[in-house]
């Protein structure tokens, strides 16, 4: 049986990835572990992205969606500022009072756009990009703080209990929670560059609870994701018996997704060149190390635990030949252990529609500006 095994393997080898395939499949090899979450591929789209409704980008067409289903995608990720859909007065601060007060039409907006998004074959998932208390980003004044105020954490669960509502009837396929991006602590929530770090992790368990609970108790079928703790960076270790799946990043090595990008370097213009692979440090980064960048959530993958890249991409001043080498080599190793991914954007600067880029030579498609080389390097991967 070691003579069979060693010859087993060594063909194996010889074979190579999709001969590896052959063997899982016939039963000659351990099977691979499956990731919980289907491997969706597709695009964050930004309607509500901004706290003020009233400066909105214009709403996604729905030919958007047709494309994207035609063009083999099948995922949105929705980020959301609360405030978007509340009615207040925007001249002043909002209170604590008002952030219960829900804009019903606002409401019909999301509603809408989900119908949409559904009709063409595209799980939406729905993201509390700001919430009451918290945001990665500067740009609006809360009335308490997410992490230390009980009634920002009520006010978190009351916003999810209602979206939970609102979508009882959908399915599992159709719609999930991305409960809030990019959780941090913040010295000062109102200064862009000011210093980040990981929420303590019993602290970030109790508000996922809340929110999963609040979710459930209306649907208990309903699809909950939490993102990484310290920014969407790190796995959250202490939820693994909560049917919640977890959503990580696409943006290492940072100065490659976000070259020159100016709500992250105070002084972008006195960076140095990028390139990929590239050197920090005297570290070589490569395809190697993004496996090892992404090691912890592949183990969680094959520890049984759904995992998804809910934002990656790179900002349009990163060189084209940079930003398409490095994510191919990362699209390359999600893709392996079964893990989707979605574009920050899919119209606008981290986008393959008006991207804005001098360095792509764009194909005009039905009067939009397609990066045709960016959009077949990610229909490598759908």
């Amino acid at each position: 049986m070691q003579r069979r095994e060693m010859i087993k393997k060594a063909g194996a080898l010889a074979l190579g990835a999709p001969g590896l395939s052959l063997l899982h499949k016939a039963g000659l090899l351990p099977a691979k572990p499956v990731n919980k979450l289907p491997r969706w591929k597709g695009f964050n789209v930004l309607d509500f992205f901004n706290p003020d409704s009233g400066n909105k980008r214009q709403s996604t067409p729905e030919e958007y969606f047709r494309w994207m289903a035609d063009w083999g995608f099948d995922f949105i990720r929705v980020p959301m500022a609360y405030p978007y859909y509340l009615d207040f007065d925007r001249t002043r601060p909002i209170t604590k009072e008002e952030v219960y007060h829900i804009d019903v039409e606002r409401v019909h907006e999301v509603v809408e756009l989900v119908e949409r998004a559904n009709r063409h074959g595209l799980h939406v998932s729905l993201n509390l990009h700001r919430a009451p208390g918290f945001c990665i980003n500067a740009g609006f004044e809360e009335p308490y703080n997410l992490w230390k105020d009980p009634e920002a954490q009520e006010a978190f669960t009351f916003h999810w209990a209602y979206w939970a509502k609102v979508f009882r009837n959908k399915t599992r396929d159709q719609i999930s929670f991305d409960l809030l991006n990019e959780p941090c602590l913040r010295e000062d929530m109102n200064d862009q560059f000011s210093r980040r770090s990981a929420v303590p992790a019993a602290l970030y368990r109790s508000l996922i609870v809340k929110g999963f609970d609040a979710i459930r108790l209306v649907n208990p079928k309903h699809l909950v994701i939490a993102d990484g703790n310290n920014i969407g960076a790190e796995v959250i270790d202490n939820i693994a018996e909560l049917d919640v799946a977890q959503s990580c990043r696409g943006y290492a090595p940072g100065l490659v997704s976000h070259y020159k990008a100016p709500w992250v370097f105070q002084h972008p213009d006195d960076l140095p060149e990028v390139s990929w692979p590239s050197m920090d440090n005297g570290q070589l980064q490569d395809k190697s190390w993004l496996r090892k960048h992404f090691a912890p959530w592949i183990a969680l993958v094959e520890q049984g635990t759904g995992v998804h890249c809910g934002e990656c991409g790179a900002w349009r001043e990163t060189p084209h030949p940079v930003a398409l080498a490095w994510m191919d080599d990362m699209f390359s190793i999600l893709t392996e252990h079964g893990i989707g991914f979605a574009l920050w954007e899919f119209d606008g600067d981290f986008g393959i529609l008006n991207s804005r880029r001098n360095d792509v030579q764009y194909v005009d498609w039905y009067g939009q500006k397609l990066d045709q080389k960016m959009l077949t390097l990610l229909k490598k991967f759908v």
